[in-house]
């Protein structure tokens, strides 16, 4: 008995082999098909293929004969990949009583789950840990109390730079602002621009 050169590529749902035996009458080719094993044999040329590293449905097998070769199209009982096609590997089904049959979708995500998870395991951060957090609701409290803390010339030095500046200075030394106008100071990267 001579063994025919074979090959096989898998997907998640099936197994395929070819058995490179040119000119095969498809009359002589036989085929026997069980859960870990298949079984080639066309006059004197046997392939046995066991154990399979996974179930097959042996009800779901087909087979072609071709002139090149022939090509078994083996259907997983359980998706997924196999990673090889011989193999003692612990048979998964062994214990059960029927392969699984029906296809498995895929799980899907649950993004706002993720999202909802993730926002409440953040902790709060205060003011004193970062100065930015909150924005503007955060700051003005800070300003209200600066300013009412203050004596009359650093409120004057406060106001006259706020409003000559379009808000884009502010200080608290009121014999600086008294000299003059306060200038306009955009930040680093913009233009200040008069509207109408």
């Amino acid at each position: 008995m001579t063994t025919p050169r074979h090959e096989y590529y898998e997907t998640d749902e099936r197994i395929t082999v070819s058995i490179f035996d040119r000119n095969a009458d498809p009359a002589q080719v036989s085929l026997e098909f069980e859960p870990r094993k298949v079984t080639y044999t066309n006059g004197d040329k046997l392939l046995a293929l066991e154990p399979l590293k996974g179930q097959v449905n042996p009800d779901s097998c087909e087979y072609t004969v071709g002139k090149v070769k022939v090509e078994l199209r083996l259907l997983k009982a359980v998706q997924g990949r196999w990673g090889g096609l011989i193999g003692d590997t612990p048979d998964p089904l062994a214990n059960s009583a029927a392969p699984e049959t029906t296809p498995r979708r895929p799980q899907q995500k649950n993004w706002e789950g993720i999202s909802s998870q993730m926002l409440a395991s953040d902790k709060e951060v205060t003011l004193e840990e970062d100065p930015n957090v909150g924005g503007d609701s955060a700051i003005n409290p800070f300003f209200q109390k600066l300013f009412s803390d203050a004596d009359e010339d650093t409120k004057r030095a406060m106001l006259k730079s706020y409003s000559e500046s379009g808000g884009t200075t502010l200080s608290t030394n009121w014999d600086e602002v008294r000299k003059g106008k306060v200038e306009v100071k955009p930040p680093e990267g913009s233009e200040w621009k008069r509207w109408g």
